[in-house]
């Protein structure tokens, strides 16, 4: 396919290759106009504003420029499904972009009590695209609009993530946690609590302990990733010490079967050096590199966050999705490169969006067990006919029925069993 643009750029480059080439479409781009109408190549797209005899999609200004501003945006209607107009120019190609990049939270100045952008101020909740794949959509109807056929994935790989924020409820916890713990249990009342805490020292036996069933599901889906949480003393890392002697046989007992990557703490937002430390403790653990990771409580702030990945040796990151919602935060299921707009340059960084989480179904959005798990069916088909992984996020202390999560392993088991529909 041969496409018309009055000038190439990092953002046309990176648009095109998730449009295309993410689907088995070869295109080249000509900025001859001379050259491209003497052109006999069988499919022909004119991207600009130019008056040609081609077919066309008017170009907005989005993929040829480097700054970044709020945009005046509108939905509009391509090929009979909404998509974004920039200063009134219907471009589904340019809404790609402005959603898989994360463009508005650059321009953004809302945040929420954890310095994370809300859900309720993207154009996903705006236009009620948050459980479509709608960059797919978007890609798809562009690529029937130019009658090109298109590679579909033919499965859909499940892939299950755990992050690991308290390793145990009670054991292993130093003496003063552990005499603390109990005297705000007594202080509450909270009697069940406190006796739950002695019978776990006395049978040495954890509610969080749900290890076994991590690695029983590792073993069934070969590309579980474990994210860990190596911090112990911040208000929000309230993990088991790293160098304690148990927790460290653990961990190594387990990275024999599933992945073990970082769980960046709370703090390590705001301070790249706290990643590089918390990194050098896990592999010192691990006795390997970790090149993956997921922000503790999904905390992401563009560009910030991921430049401190890539300059601490990351090569994969798992944060990309809402903590208030289900659904699909880039627009697609699909792995893809970052794009750092403020260097207006496409990064060697890939993420892996995640289409739920645990607490966005229970805690978030209050749904049911059957609702989460039509709501999970939905985002399932939703992957199945748009293509991408199927990653989700639960916590070890979620999987096991304990305390308010009763009866919610049969969530995790119902996504686990999806392929089986």
């Amino acid at each position: 396919m041969l496409v018309f643009v009055e000038k190439i750029t990092p953002r046309l480059i990176y648009t095109f290759d998730f449009v295309f080439a993410a689907r088995g479409v070869n295109y080249s781009f000509c900025t001859s106009k001379t050259k491209f109408e003497e052109s006999v190549s069988a499919t022909k797209l004119n991207y600009s504003v130019l008056n040609i005899d081609s077919l066309t999609i008017e170009a907005s200004h989005l993929l040829f420029e480097d700054r970044v501003e709020k945009q005046k945006l509108e939905k509009e209607s391509f090929e009979g499904i909404g998509c974004l107009a920039f200063d009134k120019v219907i471009d589904p190609i340019a809404s790609v972009f402005y959603i898989l990049s994360r463009y508005e939270e650059y321009v953004s100045d809302s945040k929420d009590h954890h310095g994370r952008f809300p859900f309720e101020e993207s154009v996903l909740a705006k236009f009620n695209w948050i459980e479509s794949a709608i960059c797919d959509h978007w890609a798809n109807k562009i690529c029937s609009f130019l009658e090109v056929k298109i590679e579909k994935d033919k499965s859909v790989k499940i892939i299950p993530t755990f992050d690991i924020d308290n390793t145990y409820a009670f054991l292993n916890k130093d003496k003063k946690r552990r005499v603390l713990s109990s005297i705000k249990d007594l202080l509450f009342f909270n009697f069940k609590r406190l006796k739950e805490r002695n019978n776990a020292f006395k049978q040495k036996a954890d509610p969080y302990d749900t290890f076994a069933r991590i690695k029983e599901i590792a073993k069934t889906f070969s590309g579980t990733k474990i994210f860990w949480l190596v911090e112990s003393d911040g208000k929000f890392d309230r993990n088991v010490r790293i160098d304690n002697p148990s927790h460290i046989a653990l961990i190594q007992e387990i990275k024999n079967i599933a992945k073990i990557n970082l769980h960046p703490s709370y703090d390590s937002n705001s301070d790249s050096k706290k990643i590089q430390i918390e990194k050098e403790k896990l592999e010192k653990v691990l006795g390997e590199e970790v090149d993956s990771s997921r922000q503790h409580f999904l905390k992401l702030d563009l560009p910030k966050t991921y430049r401190a990945l890539i300059n601490n040796g990351f090569s994969d990151d798992y944060t990309m999705g809402f903590a208030e919602h289900s659904g699909f935060r880039s627009g697609t299921a699909r792995t893809h490169l970052w794009f750092d707009l403020l260097n207006n340059e496409i990064t060697e960084l890939h993420l892996h969006p995640f289409v739920y989480m645990d607490g966005s179904l229970k805690e978030y959005m209050s749904l049911s067990i059957e609702e989460s798990k039509k709501k999970i069916l939905k985002l399932y088909r939703e992957i199945y006919d748009y293509g991408g992984n199927f990653i989700f996020i639960w916590h070890n202390e979620t999987i096991g029925d304990y305390d308010k999560w009763g009866g919610w392993s049969e969530v995790l088991n119902y996504t686990l069993a999806l392929n089986n529909e």
